[in-house]
């Protein structure tokens, strides 16, 4: 029995693929029932880059076409070789200019933006913090396995660090 996990999987092993030949990632990929039926889900993003500046420009945000070319090539791929025994619909866009920061790494992409954090902890009395990100330390643990994460955040007044073990839910802003 092939579990939904594991369509899950397929798909997101076809769309990189695909992407990766448009030098494309994939982000996230969802599968859920929604009122229109299944609905497959396929959030492509720019292949991440160590030197990626506070400069958004058109090359680094994923356009309308990158889109288009992903979703006409993953929907043959999947016709294919995706089994999946209900009709659904394919939906490929970018994680938005709100996107959510996933990682450490992700807030190190993008150094220099506004972002959002929602913490378990508290920090300074706050749940909620905001700033511009200004940088990402890492301090290594005892055990050689793990490193500890801090986000280096300018909120205009101060600057926090935020630590990214309590970290429940961080975005970007955006910024007009």
């Amino acid at each position: 029995v092939t579990t939904r996990k594991d369509r899950l999987a397929q798909a997101w092993s076809i769309a990189d693929r695909v992407a990766h030949d448009f030098g494309l990632e994939i982000f996230d990929v969802q599968l859920r029932r929604e009122s229109i039926g299944w609905v497959l889900r396929i959030f492509i993003d720019k292949a991440a880059q160590s030197n990626m500046t506070t400069e958004t420009n058109s090359s680094e945000a994923v356009t309308v076409e990158d889109c288009q070319r992903v979703s006409t090539d993953v929907s043959a791929v999947l016709d294919a070789e995706f089994s999946f025994e209900h009709a659904y619909t394919l939906e490929v866009s970018s994680p938005g200019l709100d996107r959510p920061l996933r990682h450490a790494e992700d807030c190190r992409r993008f150094l220099g933006r506004l972002a959002r954090f929602v913490v378990a902890e508290a920090i300074d009395g706050q749940m909620y913090l905001s700033g511009r990100i200004v940088g990402v330390e890492e301090t290594p643990t005892e055990s050689s396995y793990q490193t500890l994460h801090h986000i280096v955040v300018n909120n205009g007044r101060s600057v926090q660090r935020i630590p990214w073990s309590i970290v429940t839910r961080a975005n970007l802003e955006v910024e007009l």
